[in-house]
């Protein structure tokens, strides 16, 4: 078996066995295939699909490439949940110390910064000390202890699908369903959650731009959930603009904290409340999303959740002090506000463009490794809906050096479209899939 006649295979629009995906996708992250020929095999999937046989053996393979969590000792009902990518979406820094608040154990393994798309270990870094590293044993022995887990991949857990996605985010080829879908799947089923809440986003900001390609995602993963005998739920949720006020790893670090205490923007807390009162349903806690929301909203109001999110970032080694005091995390040398050059309704914030400017910042990757400013990003005042009067605060941006403001405050300006008469805000949830 050679990898040029399985690249060539894809190429001509044919399905691949189960032998070739494993010869392949276990010499790519042996070393012995190189990037180039992986790079060209994820060009030809993109560009030409992979059947749902193939994308759930896809899957399994990578779970196979290493070690497979078995939490039914230290956590018989353990959630994860997982968003197919977003713009300013800090969503698991509040519903994971949240649903652990509620009783439910949440054992997370996540990713980094995808092109426009921020990593939620990119924003937990901002966070001195905090560490993204754990392995097996301490993911274990954390998940008993405190119930909670927010790490990175490890050597042991989908080690292909590690290779796999830092090649994916520098080669053009985020953007195919077969491979975000085993991806996101080969994570959540290697880290041994029994019931996962998979937050796929749609619009401008997504990987999945309609309604329909997100439903064909979150059906091909629910189903290769089941398929490997796990529970899921696909809630479709909007990102035409991004989430919340903040972008920038900092920014959404303090945005996630003011969450916490009750005090974040009213859209992103709902879009909160959702996720977890669905994690809370899958784990058995809730009976419906009304009983799961009243919880959720219990858990801040009485401020457990907070004192679970110090617990994580404290075991984790993070220092909290930073988390008590905000003002201390990594801020950027420049901070100014845009102001609306006209009067009107605000008709779009074009998500992907102001997160595409979050990475010119230096919020984000433009290339496989690059480091990143946790202080600089964005901080979008109004929501699509909004009324605006020309001259009021529209924006904050957080740069390094006036060069930087000056380009972003061009690119942002651009994102935002006005409308003389009413727009009604956009939907949090357009489909749940179960």
């Amino acid at each position: 078996m050679r990898a040029i006649d399985i690249i060539i295979k894809k190429r001509e629009k044919k399905e691949l066995t189960e032998e070739e995906i494993r010869f392949f996708i276990n010499g790519f992250t042996a070393g012995e295939i190189p990037d180039y020929q992986a790079a060209a095999w994820a060009m030809a999937v993109l560009l030409n699909g992979m059947t749902p046989r193939e994308t759930k053996d896809l899957t399994m393979v990578m779970v196979e490439s290493g070690d497979i969590l078995d939490l039914s000792e230290v956590a018989p009902n353990a959630v994860d949940k997982h968003s197919s990518g977003g713009v300013g979406d800090k969503t698991t820094l509040v519903v994971e110390p949240v649903v652990a608040a509620c009783g439910l154990p949440v054992g997370k393994m996540s990713g980094r910064g995808l092109n426009f798309s921020g990593g939620t270990l990119d924003k937990m870094e901002s966070i001195p000390g905090y560490r993204c590293d754990l392995n097996q044993d301490e993911f274990l022995n954390q998940l008993q202890e405190i119930g909670m887990v927010l790490t990175g991949q490890t050597a042991d857990l989908a080690p292909a699908d590690g290779e796999l996605y830092a090649l994916r985010d520098v080669t053009g080829t985020v953007d195919s369903i077969p491979l975000i879908a085993s991806s996101i799947m080969s994570k959540k089923i290697a880290a041994g959650a029994h019931a996962i809440v998979l937050d796929v986003k749609i619009g401008l900001g997504a990987f999945m731009e309609s309604l329909d390609l997100a439903r064909e995602l979150g059906e091909l993963m629910v189903n290769i959930a089941d398929l490997a005998g796990r529970k899921a739920v696909a809630l479709l949720s909007d990102m035409n603009q991004p989430l919340g006020i903040a972008v920038g790893n900092a920014l959404e670090v303090k945005e996630a904290i003011d969450t916490l205490h009750g005090n974040g923007p009213q859209s992103f807390w709902e879009h909160c409340q959702e996720v977890a009162a669905h994690m809370l349903i899958a784990g058995g806690k809730a009976n419906d999303a009304e009983e799961g929301r009243e919880l959720v909203e219990k858990a801040v109001q009485g401020g457990q959740a907070w004192e679970r999110f110090l617990d994580l970032v404290s075991a984790q080694e993070g220092d909290v002090s930073y988390l008590k005091d905000p003002q201390k995390l990594p801020q950027a040398a420049l901070i100014k506000t845009v102001n609306a050059p006209r009067s009107g309704f605000i008709k779009q914030i074009h998500a992907r463009r102001v997160g595409e400017t979050a990475v010119l910042l230096g919020a984000g990757r433009e290339e496989k490794g690059e480091s990143i400013d946790h202080g600089v990003g964005i901080e979008i005042l109004r929501e699509v809906g909004d009324r605006v009067e020309e001259g009021e605060p529209l924006l904050n941006i957080h740069a390094k050096d006036e060069g930087d403001f000056q380009a972003a405050e061009k690119a942002l300006l651009e994102a935002h479209s006005w409308s003389e008469t009413p727009v009604d805000p956009l939907p949090q949830i357009y489909e749940v899939i179960h």
